[in-house]
Order: C-alpha cells, then structure tokens, then sequence
C-alpha cells in the first residue's frame, strides 16, 4: 500500500470514530446523568421526580429531531443555532433541578464546535461553562444556599477562558487537518496526472522505438544502395566497357589481353568491396592508405582504364580524418568519376581535396559536354540519377554540403564539403 493511501486509510478511520462518538456522547451523558439522579431517589434527596424525566425527555426529543433523524438539517447554520440555544435551556433547566445534570451539560463544548461558527462558536463555549459551573456550585439551589454567587462567576469565567483557549487549538487542528486532507488529494491528481504521463511517455517511447527501427531499416537500405551503386555497379559496368572493348580488338592480342586484364581486376576488386559491404567495414583502399592517397590511387586507375587524364591536388594540412568522412569523400570523388566517364565525353578531369580547420572539401572538375542541373530527368527528378542522389544522401548523413554547377558545352564542377571531424571523432 502506497503513503497516500495508508494516510487516506488513517484519516478515514479516525473521522469514523470520531462521527460515532459525536453522535453516540450526548445520548450516553443524558442516560448516565438521569440515571446518577434517580439513585439519588434511594437517598432520599429531595427533587421533582417528573420534572427531572420531562426535561430528560425534552432533551433527547430535541436531540432526536434537530440530529438523528434530520441529519441534513445540519448544514443549515441558522438552524442549527436555534437548536444549540434550546439545547443549552435544557440543560441549564435539568441543572437547576439536578446538579448532576452538569456531566450532560460537556456536550455542549463538542456540539458548540461543531454546529456554530465564528465569534458563536466562543459565546456557546462561554455558555456551557457557566451552566457547568453552577453545576459544580450545586445548582441554583445551592448557589442561593451558600450564597455562592461570585464564585459561581469566577468558576464559570475561568472555565469559559480555558474552553475559548481549547477551542483556539483544535481549530488550529482542525485547520491543519483540512489542509492535509487538501494535500492528500493534491497529492493524489498529481500522482494521478503522473500515472497518464507515464502511460503516455511509454506509448511515445513504444512509438519512437518502433520509428527509430524503421529509420534504421531504411538508411540501412540506402546505405547499401549506395554501397551496391558505388562499388558493385560501377565495377560490373566497367568489366561491361572492358569486354566490349575486348570484342572490337580480337585481331589485336596485346590490346585484348590489356581489356580482359582490366575486367578480371574489376572484377576481383568488386568481389572485395561486396564482402567489405556487407560486412560494412571501410574500404580496403582506406585501409591501406590516406585519403589523398586512396583517391589519387582511384583516379590513377580510373585514369588508366579510360584513357582521361585526371589529376589530384591536395591542399591545407592532410591528416588523418573520422571513417565516414573519408569514406563520403572517397565514394563522392569514385562516382563523380563514373559520371565522367559514362556522360561527361571530357579530355581532363581535375580533383581538389582540400584540408581547413573545420571543413573538407573535394571539387571535382571536368572539361565535358556538361549538362542543364534544372532539366528533369527520365526518373522527373532535377538531381540526376540515382549517383547523384547518393553523393547527396552520403554528404547530408555528415550535416555536410553537395553542390554541382554544369551547364551544357561548358563542363560540370562538383564541390562537396563535410565537418573536418578528426580521427577518433563523435559521428
């Protein structure tokens, strides 16, 4: 069982207690103080036998009516007023005939706390003090015996003092209690407003769980798309151009041997970046060298098997950089490349890979045909085919930065830039 409720528990179980002897108090002192009185009759104390059982009577009926059988009629003050008023002419009556009425009187504290309010509330106290204390005086009867009038005043003074100080502390209490009661269901909206806003955090959480899956899912699908576009087919359209090659030079054996050489050495280079890429390790060219060297070393064999010169200039301090930049630039310089190659029909291709403090770029220059970057293509993009899409994807994955200006007879030029995150770097 949680705090709150073992409090809520507490809290009920004393306000039941406390409502059953409220309403069971007056009943018991009335029963108790007759009873004390008509043993006195044993005694032979002198006293008006009906007068004491009317007035008894009289009490109960009127406690009857005005609580036990009307209990709404407690929620009107006014009401309720009248009712402590009659209730304490009773009891100073049943006091006046007999003093041991004054144990009936008590009830007169309790009930005055609890049906009248404000400055009412003290004057019911002083009330009932006074009558007790004739009560402890012997009556009106003796009070005139004694001639006891002061200290009946005294007595009922003192007694009114004391109750007004008791009333000031239980309201105190009883304050302080409200305002427990009003934490206690503060505290239970707010454990309440907890428990929807953990049942939702687990519903988004359950949602950005299965959204995180689906995006892994899917760069994981562009990341071998792109791997397949770069290496596999780029190398199987190279062994392609190198067969057809060898088809037109069979009278040619040097020249035939040097095509089938070509595409057995794409071909073997292909089977390495397809077991590289599902085993999604860097490039076997990264591996073994830098990166100005790995793509130097690309552009020499690019260079060789399709007879452009292609020439790389490196600038700013060359040093060792995170694997997926490395990577981005060495797949960007590859297929700008094969873009060349396939579309470009140029004489001379220049590569700029360039080192600053918070940035690496690559620009890739040709002297081709070029082309319209804002004509549609057959797929209705203006981006290009799928290459350029993936350079793009590749250098935006970095938070990096592709751009491509061409236009036709004048060349194409590609730039690409992405964070100079060194080595050992956060992606």
């Amino acid at each position: 069982m949680s705090i709150e409720a073992e409090l809520r528990a507490e809290f009920d179980h004393w306000e039941r207690t406390e409502t059953a002897a409220f309403k069971a108090l007056p009943y018991v002192l009335l029963a108790i103080s007759t009873v004390i009185t008509l043993l006195q009759l044993v005694w032979r104390v002198p006293m008006h036998f009906t007068l004491v059982l009317g007035l008894s009577a009289a009490a109960a009926l009127w406690m009857l009516c005005f609580r036990t059988l009307r209990p709404e009629r407690r929620q009107n003050r006014r009401l309720m007023g009248v009712y402590y008023a009659g209730l304490m002419l009773l009891a100073a009556a049943l006091v006046g005939v007999a003093p041991w009425y004054g144990l009936f009187t008590f009830v007169g504290y309790p009930q005055a706390f609890k049906y009248l309010r404000g400055r009412r509330r003290y004057v019911g106290a002083a009330v009932t003090a006074m009558i007790s204390a004739a009560a402890f005086m012997g009556g009106v009867a003796g009070i005139n015996a004694a001639h006891m009038w002061w200290a009946w005043l005294a007595v009922g003074l003192i007694s009114a003092v004391l109750a007004g100080a008791l009333f000031y502390f239980v309201e105190m209490a009883d304050h302080r209690n409200d305002k427990q009661k009003q934490a206690l269901v503060e505290l239970h909206e707010a454990n309440a407003k907890l428990e929807a806003a953990l049942a939702e955090n687990a519903a988004l959480h359950a949602r950005l769980m299965v959204q995180a899956r689906e995006a892994g899912v899917l760069d994981e699908r562009q990341r071998m798309a792109r791997e397949i576009h770069d290496t596999l087919a780029q190398g199987l359209a190279g062994i392609l151009t190198q067969l057809q090659a060898a088809e037109q030079t069979l009278d040619e054996p040097p020249t035939l041997r040097q095509h089938l050489a070509n595409a057995t050495n794409l071909a073997r280079e292909s089977l390495v970046e397809a077991r590289r890429t599902v085993h999604a390790v860097e490039p076997a060219v990264l591996a073994e060298a830098r990166l100005p060297d790995a793509i130097g070393d690309v552009a020499r064999r690019w260079s060789e098997i399709n007879h452009i010169d292609a020439v790389l200039t490196t600038t700013g301090d060359a040093r060792p950089m995170h694997t997926e930049v490395e990577v981005t630039l060495l797949r960007t310089a590859q297929e700008a490349l094969a873009n060349v190659a396939k579309h470009a029909r140029a004489g001379r291709v220049g590569l700029t890979l360039s080192y600053m403090e918070d940035l690496v770029t690559l620009d890739v220059r040709d002297d081709g045909v070029g082309f319209d970057p804002g004509a549609k293509r057959v797929n209705g993009s203006t981006s290009g085919g799928f290459g350029l899409l993936g350079m793009r994807q590749r250098v935006q994955r970095l938070a990096g930065r592709l751009v491509i200006e061409s236009e036709p007879g004048g060349g194409t030029a590609i730039s690409a830039a992405v964070p100079a995150i060194p080595a050992g770097g956060a992606q």
